[in-house]
């Protein structure tokens, strides 16, 4: 996996759009974490965090992500347990997706994410540690939507550029 981009890096749509944009999802009970990424350089980044779950999801948020990246497809981490078997959000995961693709009308994938909480903190924990400044709980859940995106282009590489 590549490492975490740096905290200050941007979260600005490109002036253009980069071919074979992805934008990832990381569902959680009161957050979700955005990361974008680009199938053709199969790089990743963290972008935000939006409220979720119980706090009720924000659909604006979203729609305007898709609207500012026009991506080619979704990705939503499926929380599982490290046995494989389902995790009591898995169900709720499932339906964020199923949402997603019903108002978006994009293909949406799910990637197995049971690591990618403990990945996020760890690469953060390593940022701090060179210097950067204090690891906050919201920027946890982007970084982790970041490793739930290099999980999916590492599982599906594609550079072509149809």
């Amino acid at each position: 996996m590549t490492p975490a981009m740096p905290e200050q890096s941007s979260s600005q749509p490109p002036a253009t759009h980069p071919a074979r944009a992805l934008l990832a999802f990381d569902y959680g009970e009161q957050r979700i974490g955005v990361a974008v990424g680009n199938r053709l350089t199969a790089t990743a980044q963290a972008l935000t965090t939006l409220s979720g779950g119980q706090a009720g999801i924000d659909w604006p948020g979203i729609e305007t992500l898709i609207a500012d990246w026009q991506p080619d497809a979704l990705i939503v981490g499926l929380p599982r347990h490290e046995d494989g078997t389902e995790h009591a959000l898995s169900a709720r995961a499932r339906r964020f997706a199923r949402q997603l693709e019903g108002r978006h009308h994009l293909p949406v994938f799910m990637v197995d994410e049971h690591l990618s909480s403990w990945q996020a903190r760890q690469s953060l924990k390593a940022q701090r540690q060179s210097g950067r400044r204090r690891i906050q709980r919201t920027r946890i859940d982007a970084v982790a939507a970041q490793h739930i995106l290099e999980s999916f282009m590492e599982a599906h590489p594609r550079h072509d550029p149809d």
